[in-house]
């Protein structure tokens, strides 16, 4: 039975949007194939890793027939990107083998059953329910998903945190060490409302969400939430848990402040970061009134120094930071100047945008 017939990039598109979870070693062997299911000229391609699915479709099918079947989606996608890109592409399904052929190249490949597939059930109703451009939500990702936490036993670090509230969507990342808010205002109005994404959801939405006003429809439950755009739709198990109060973590009131150029800055430090160890990544800054001293050392006695002229008239403060968590920050913003906001040399400090408040932050001193 022929499921497809259609050109290459057709078929490839919709198996790269779908393979990015697929998880290559798995206590389930079914969960390294994809659903593909056939109806009429409508083919549907499902993968999930059991927390996290994602399905997308094409009007690529061949005859009327109604079917599925799963295959291992790596394989598949491999054949497809070592294909010629001209000439047409044909999957067969006979006796449980699906067989890929363009031109004079012929592949089989083994299927297992559809209904053995184990698909995410997706929420019965749900708590809340907005839109956003792609390019906004991917904004709003963007600027925090840096400061996630990896691998955390306080697993609900390993996620972002997205808040309804009022008429804004807030999104907010820690790791213990740093943390970055951002918001963007909406015409609609919300209860209050805090959800938890796993990280792998946000990083595979980053992949996924472009540069485009076409709108994202989110739909948030007790324990799912779900994106549907262009013609992707990706279901995702919320993290349980209790996230650390950011409001609280965010500082208020700091007297010593100044701008500086984001670019020139970040030179600076890329320079110094290199006299850094791969264990310890610390860089001291010094400050005074009219200049930023920044310096690091390393075991071999080796050292780099980087000084700037900033206008700055506060207190002399003496402090260090990883320098990869300045970088980081630095690297996602796309404004010339920012703010640095600092309290004494014990205490965190704060970086932001000037004259926005939609974007913060927060980076925990180190000794030195």
């Amino acid at each position: 039975m022929q499921l497809v017939k259609t050109t290459r990039d057709t078929l490839l598109r919709p198996l790269q949007i779908v393979s990015g979870i697929v998880e290559r070693r798995h206590t389930m062997p079914i969960l390294a194939n994809i659903l593909i299911r056939k109806d009429g000229e409508n083919v549907s391609f499902l993968s999930t890793d059991t927390e996290v699915q994602i399905t997308t479709h094409a009007e690529i099918g061949s005859g009327a027939d109604v079917t599925g079947t799963t295959v291992a989606a790596r394989k598949l996608l491999d054949i497809l990107r070592a294909l010629p890109e001209s000439g047409d592409v044909t999957m067969t399904l006979l006796n449980k083998r699906l067989t890929v052929q363009t031109g004079k190249s012929r592949f089989a490949l083994q299927t297992l059953a559809a209904e053995e597939f184990p698909t995410v059930q997706q929420a019965d109703s749900y708590t809340a329910s907005f839109a956003l451009p792609q390019k906004t939500l991917k904004h709003l990702f963007n600027m925090v998903h840096f400061s996630m936490a990896q691998q955390d036993i306080r697993y609900y670090l390993n996620g972002l945190l997205l808040v309804l509230d009022g008429q804004n969507v807030i999104a907010v990342a820690t790791d213990g060490h740093r943390l970055a808010f951002c918001q963007v205002a909406t015409e609609q109005t919300f209860e209050r409302q805090e959800v938890i994404i796993p990280r792998k959801t946000i990083i595979e939405l980053q992949r996924l969400l472009e540069e485009n006003d076409e709108p994202v429809q989110m739909d948030i439950a007790a324990n799912q939430v779900k994106l549907t755009f262009s013609d992707i739709e990706l279901i995702s198990k919320l993290v349980e848990g209790k996230f650390p109060d950011y409001t609280r973590v965010i500082p208020k009131g700091y007297k010593n402040d100044f701008t500086i150029s984001r670019d020139e800055l970040l030179r600076s430090l890329q320079r110094a970061a290199i006299m850094t160890s791969d264990k310890f990544k610390g860089v001291r800054c010094i400050l005074a009134p009219g200049s930023l001293k920044i310096s690091s050392t390393n075991a071999d006695q080796e050292e780099a120094v980087e000084e700037l002229e900033i206008d700055y008239g506060g207190d002399a403060i003496d402090i260090g930071f990883n320098v990869t968590y300045l970088l980081d920050v630095l690297n996602n913003l796309k404004c010339d100047q920012i703010n640095i906001s600092l309290g004494d040399s014990n205490s965190s400090a704060l970086i932001s945008i000037p004259e926005n408040q939609d974007f913060k932050y927060v980076v925990m001193p180190m000794r030195i």
